[in-house]
């Protein structure tokens, strides 16, 4: 079987980056994934490609790394986007701020003193940073924003790494589901009883909701929670409004998802279960990046470079077999990831794939970058070695 191609000889389409940036129709791109595959480099390299080319186009990575700041020309990347002087386009890019765009979303739906009130609150503080499921939350609203904006033809999102794929995608629901579940209401029920009897009703059922939760979570944290719900309750149909819009610009036509995973069984293993996902979600899948890949870079089988390696003599033998051995185990490498590849694409036949070989030079200025985005784009292929990080 030849390494580029399928279970069943078919090799799998090609995932076309630059058609994909190219089309002025793509508003939205979404690199998702698990940690450490180099989503942050890729969507990073992916927005200053398309800017290059002629898109108006702004980075949101979650990735507080200096290195990806440098490589940008940038001191810092902040909450709100700022240009890369440098880039041979219109090309912006922040980092999120999750607490920060929390309050943001407050002071956008509230007046100046009731925001200032909530965002005081201790209960507050609390989830809008530690809440399950709000970084992703937040990197959603950040997207929304952007969008809204109308800055940007182009918004790449670098999401965060979530532990299961659920987590992403969930993300908007989950929150709206938070902001109108039982124990929200429950909480904020004293402020929305109208009349006497009502009150009285309702404050005999919170006393007795208030005692057995106050046993588990601390009467102070309860009275906390309480006076947050109370001060936040006029603003929870907004927030849900806003999840719903959040969840439609993620299944809208103008948003691709790309999916990036390296050539390891865990990381393609989340790769399949993220593309699985995004089917039944029905989200626009645009194909998977497969990141740090190791091509082979001579015809030779691992097993004939081996028998040479036993027989090469004379002088510099040591240093010719030692190329040998180290283009075998090279071969072996390929063939694994092949292997890899060859499974995930047999589940699934019509998902797109771009290779994204090893790089190992530095990706501390924009060339770095560029070189990524080359490779994403299918140039420079031949002989390169770089780590995507």
């Amino acid at each position: 079987m030849s390494p580029e191609t399928g279970k069943k000889g078919t090799p799998p389409p090609t995932l076309d980056v630059d058609a994909l940036i190219d089309d002025p129709q793509t508003r939205v791109i979404v690199c998702c994934g698990s940690g450490g595959v180099g989503k942050t480099t890729t969507s990073a390299a992916i927005a200053l490609r398309a800017a290059e080319r002629g898109r108006q186009a702004v980075v949101l990575t979650i990735d507080p790394a200096k290195r990806l700041a440098q490589a940008l020309g940038l001191d810092e990347l902040s909450n709100d986007p700022a240009p890369v002087a440098d880039a041979d386009g219109e090309l912006s890019a922040m980092m999120l701020d999750m607490r920060r765009t929390f309050d943001e979303m407050v002071h956008g739906h509230a007046p100046e003193d009731r925001a200032r009130k909530i965002i005081e609150n201790p209960f507050y503080q609390t989830i809008s940073t530690s809440f399950s499921g709000t970084h992703e939350y937040m990197a959603m609203e950040k997207l929304g924003q952007l969008v809204a904006a109308g800055t940007w033809d182009l918004v790449v999102v670098d999401t965060p790494p979530s532990r299961s794929a659920l987590d992403f995608l969930d993300a908007p629901q989950r929150m709206s589901r938070f902001l109108d579940g039982r124990m929200i209401r429950l909480l904020a029920s004293p402020a929305r009883a109208g009349g006497k009897g009502l009150r009285k009703i309702v404050g005999a059922g919170f006393g007795l909701f208030a005692k057995t939760v106050g046993t588990i979570i601390g009467g102070q944290m309860l009275q906390d929670a309480s006076a947050f719900v109370q001060a936040f309750d006029t603003l929870f149909g907004g927030f849900a409004e806003r999840a719903e819009k959040t969840y439609a610009l993620l299944r809208s036509p103008g948003t691709a998802f790309l999916v990036v995973a390296a050539p390891e069984p865990d990381a393609l293993r989340e790769a399949a279960y993220f593309t699985d996902r995004l089917s039944s979600e029905e989200m626009p899948l645009a194909g998977l990046i497969l990141n740090r890949t190791h091509p082979v870079l001579a015809p030779v089988s691992a097993a004939r470079a081996r028998a040479a390696a036993e027989q090469v003599g004379g002088p510099g033998s040591q240093i010719a077999a030692a190329v040998l051995r180290l283009h075998a185990d090279r071969v072996d490498l390929a063939e694994r990831e092949q292997r890899l590849l060859t499974r995930f694409s047999g589940a699934h036949p019509s998902v797109p794939v771009v290779r994204v070989p090893a790089v190992v030079e530095d990706l501390a200025e924009l060339d770095g970058l560029r070189h990524v985005g080359d490779l994403l784009g299918g140039e420079a292929r031949s002989g390169a070695a770089a780590t995507v990080g």
